[in-house]
């Protein structure tokens, strides 16, 4: 259950950095509310998974996933150009994220 809560967290933490950005320095509304929502849950995930997962495996899934996402998010909405190298980059993120959970 903890790592499951911890993914999500991950998730929502890209979320609020997608958020964070849209808000504008907190002049928009609703994307700062849901930067706001999403940085409480994705925080609040994070430590509940870390009352079972050790502390540097769950801040560094979590950010991988939160840093991979927000990444793939903007290049996808071509707010960060992509490149063969950011993608291998990105991949080895993943790869990391995956082998912490294997090791786990």
């Amino acid at each position: 259950m903890s790592w499951v809560v911890l993914v999500l967290s991950g998730v929502l933490e890209a979320v609020w950095a997608t958020a964070l950005d849209k808000s504008q320095g907190f002049s928009r509304f609703w994307p700062s509310a849901i930067f706001v929502t999403a940085l409480v849950a994705s925080m609040a995930g994070l430590a509940f998974a870390m009352r079972e997962l050790p502390l540097g495996t769950s801040y560094a899934v979590w950010v991988g996933i939160g840093a991979t996402l927000t990444v793939v998010y903007a290049m996808a909405t071509g707010a960060e150009s992509v490149s063969l190298l950011k993608i291998l980059f990105l991949a080895m993120i993943v790869g990391g994220v995956i082998g912490l959970k294997s090791l786990h």
